[in-house]
This record gives structure tokens, sequence and C-alpha cells, in this order.
């Protein structure tokens, strides 16, 4: 059965852990075609015989994360890489509770909070109404979102080039969307912040807006997670990186050791790929022709 993530009780003990995964193991059950067909009678026996009814059903399991464990202390900044569908996101998404694992468990130190690319808010409200709603959301009460709301603006470079904050947020682009997300998270100290590529679309000069807040963030509250396919941004904000690879753990340790040898690895991914393509793209060179 699935266990649901639990928080860790306040200590004094020095470094403060903040989040424990223990085996964690995160399956996904993906339905195949010919499913949902039947009498009723039929749907009941296939309940009560789950497994054997997955396996008739054509139901395929996706073992998206295999045994992972590490544990995350208090005022660390840590990168998860990995090539796509390694299990990252898939990751952040069980540490912050939105995912049960199917074995293991994972432990936090206080509430995590997940931003991501696609973190609800609402496209027909304005900007500013957005603001209010994403802070409201947090937990902060309203007078303190009034208070940072020309900080939580600005850093967002939103108005930089108009009064965009007062159009709905559906008419921002993908960059400008991601950038007022981070800003909103940005406003308040949180226990364990999830960053999952929410700062990939933003210019240069926002990312390092964003790589100091993080780092004041870490100062001041708990731990920072970033998932990012930019290897600068990793580099820049985390000093510990954790590889994830096909859902399992490759490495733990600091990042330039292992960035070294995630990129080593990805050389040779691309390397391996190169002569096949090479080959199905070669074409006979087409006779000359005599110009009279």
């Amino acid at each position: 059965m699935a266990e649901n993530s639990t928080h860790i009780g306040h200590g004094t003990a020095e470094p403060t852990p903040t989040v424990i995964a223990d085996g964690v193991d995160i399956v996904y059950r993906v339905n195949g075609t010919g499913a949902g067909r039947g009498t009723a009678t039929a749907a009941l026996n296939r309940i009560l015989r789950r497994k054997k009814a997955e396996q008739a059903a054509g139901v395929r399991r996706v073992h998206a994360v295999k045994n992972v464990s590490f544990v995350a202390y208090k005022g660390e900044a840590i990168g998860l890489i990995g090539t796509n569908g390694s299990g990252k996101s898939t990751l952040l998404k069980a540490v912050a509770g939105l995912l049960p694992v199917e074995n293991g468990r994972i432990y936090t130190h206080g509430q995590p909070s997940l931003l991501g690319v696609n973190a609800a808010l609402m496209s027909d409200l304005t900007g500013e109404r957005n603001v209010y709603l994403g802070g409201l959301a947090m937990g902060m009460p309203r007078e303190h979102i009034k208070e940072r709301y020309q900080e939580i603006v600005d850093f967002s470079g939103i108005n930089e080039k108009g009064d965009f904050i007062t159009l709905p947020m559906r008419t921002y682009s993908s960059g400008m969307q991601a950038r007022l997300r981070f800003s909103i998270a940005a406003a308040k100290d949180h226990d364990v912040l999830l960053i999952d590529e929410a700062l990939s679309t933003g210019d240069a000069k926002f990312q390092r807006r964003s790589a100091d807040r993080i780092r004041e963030m870490r100062e001041h509250a708990g731990t920072v997670f970033l998932v990012s396919h930019s290897n600068s941004s990793i580099r820049d904000t985390c000093e510990r990186v954790l590889w994830l690879e096909r859902g399992e753990l490759r490495m733990d340790g600091p990042t330039e050791e292992v960035m070294n040898a995630y990129e080593e690895f990805s050389g040779d991914q691309r390397t391996r790929k190169k002569p096949a393509a090479r080959k199905r793209a070669a074409k006979p060179a087409p006779e000359p022709t005599a110009t009279v």
C-alpha cells in the first residue's frame, strides 16, 4: 500500500534534515486499449481481483522511481538532473505530497511547496489578481501580500515593457507566466521549495535575480530543490546534485563532481547515436552531368 508523506518533528541536532526519502518506489498505472468494457458484474469482479484484472484489461505498470533514498538538509540547494523520463518531476511531486509512493516513505520537515511551469493560477484573471490568489494559497496574510505586491511585480519584470500586470494571464508569454509564478513563490520563505523547470524560460537577467533569491531563501528558510535541463543554472544555484537515470539514483554528491560525470555520460549517449543517424541520412551521390 502506498505511504503518505510524514512530517519530521522539530529537533535540536545539526544539521537539520528537511527531507528524507527512504527506499521510495513510484509506479504509474496506464490503462491499455479495451479497458472499461463489460457488465457491472464483470467490473466488480475486476475490482475484487485487482492485479489479475489489471493484466486482463491491459493495464501497464510504469516504474517511474526505483528504490531512491537520500537525506536533504536545511540550507541546501539541490539540483535534480537526468535525461527526459528519468523520474525527476515525479520525485518532486511525491516529495510535495501530490503523488503516493508504492513502497518506502518520504518524511518532510514543514510544508513543501511545489513551483512548476504549470503551477495553478487562473489564466482568465489579471496578473494582479493572481498575485493575491497565489499569496493567499501559500498562506500569506492579505496585508503581507499588499506590502510585498510591488516588490513581486518588480522582481518578475512583467511591467518592464508595459502595464501587463493588469492584463489576464492568458495574454502572457510562457516566460512571463513562469517569472510571475516564481516571483509570487519567492515572496515567502519556504521550509522546502521544489522548483520544476520554472526558471528555464526566463532571460539571463531574471535567472541571476532568481539565483540570488534562492540563496536568500536557503539562508532564512529550509531547502531548495531545482529541476532543470540548464547545466549552468544548476551550477550557479546548487552545491549538491542528485542524478536520476531511468528512475534510479545514479549519483549524489557535490555539483561539479556529479555534473562532470553526467555531461560525460550525455556526451557518450550522443556519440553512440551519431553513426546510426549518419547511416540513415546517407544517400548515393548523384552522377555528374556533362554540360554542353
